[in-house]
């Protein structure tokens, strides 16, 4: 937190995963106490185990604590309406309940670009832009979850910022690294838009930068802010990587249409097989996208200002991909 107040302690929703330990480690680093409530019990780290959309023990947990960080949420394009808005919105709600009631004074959320929609919006969009649900589970709960934040704040509950993450990669990441890399192993990965959608990576590092900045400045108080890298790359130079570090040739691009005619038809074999699989028309909707994300408030309001690039940051997640005998 260099360069920041260090809140004496700080209570992370999700703290053991990808995001969440990563805020929860800098937060140890500077000093702070962390605590934090994930699905499954640390006792080490202060990590106690909860469902964050029901009212349980874990809310105590939070007592005391200056600064909540809101990391937990369904992030799968997989699941429905109903067990998205039950962690992602309800959860919010509960979460918030704590932080109300252990006297915190300070609640970062984390929703996502994709509140945004993944259908059309401007090159460089940015916070001004109005959010758009479009059917998918994930993009409607997190402008849900928002409006349950915002409402917080203009009640006077607490301070409250949103951050909107792009997509966030590196060592650990499940959506950008783990899966894929299966998926890709069972030949199963591709590419719509002929690999030329638009992709916004953040290393998870840079991320955790801008997260501790708006949380420490009191002009992020009741604000939206996106944080992603400082540029946009192509679907087909991001997962490149990927192919590159299993040795196979890729990735497989494919027009739209045809992308999508595949993701329909193995999505309704997976319904029949109750199977969840994030091979879907959801997904493929998203790598088709054709813009990227406006970083412009962070770097005004913050001083937010990415430092890792593609390609430092993938020779990172290769170095931990390859140390954890992923390829």
């Amino acid at each position: 937190m260099t360069g920041s107040p260090t809140p004496r302690r700080v209570f992370v929703t999700g703290a053991r995963g990808f995001i969440g330990a990563a805020i929860a480690d800098r937060c140890r680093a500077a000093g702070a106490e962390v605590r934090g409530v994930d699905q499954v019990a640390d006792r080490a780290l202060g990590v106690v185990a909860g469902d964050v959309a029901t009212p349980g023990e874990w809310q105590r947990h939070a007592a005391g604590c200056d600064l909540v960080v809101h990391t937990a949420a369904v992030v799968s394009n997989a699941l429905g309406q109903d067990a998205s808005w039950r962690v992602n919105v309800l959860g919010t709600r509960q979460v918030l309940d704590a932080a109300v009631r252990g006297s915190a004074a300070r609640f970062v959320h984390l929703s996502s670009v994709r509140a945004f929609s993944d259908l059309g919006f401007p090159a460089g969009v940015d916070e001004r832009h109005p959010v758009r649900t479009d059917g998918a589970a994930y993009v409607d709960t997190k402008i849900a979850s928002e409006h349950v934040v915002l409402q917080a704040h203009a009640a006077g509950e607490l301070a409250c910022t949103i951050v909107r993450p792009g997509d966030v990669y590196g060592p650990g990441s499940q959506p950008w690294v783990v899966k894929p890399l299966e998926l890709i192993r069972k030949r199963t990965f591709a590419l719509p838009a002929l690999g030329r959608g638009r992709f916004s990576p953040v290393y998870v590092e840079d991320l955790v930068d801008g997260i501790v900045l708006a949380a420490a400045a009191p002009a992020a108080g009741g604000q939206v802010l996106t944080l992603s890298g400082a540029a946009t790359v192509s679907t087909r130079e991001f997962f490149a990587h990927h192919h590159r570090w299993l040795g196979v040739r890729g990735p497989l691009l494919l027009p739209t249409p045809v992308a999508l005619a595949i993701a329909h038809s193995a999505a309704g074999v997976n319904r029949v097989r109750r199977v969840e699989s994030e091979v879907n028309p959801i997904s493929m909707r998203y790598f088709a996208r054709r813009g990227g994300y406006s970083i412009a408030k962070a770097r005004a309001l913050l001083g937010y200002d990415p430092a890792v690039t593609l390609e430092d940051g993938m020779r990172r997640t290769e170095a931990w991909v390859r140390a954890n005998a992923l390829v």
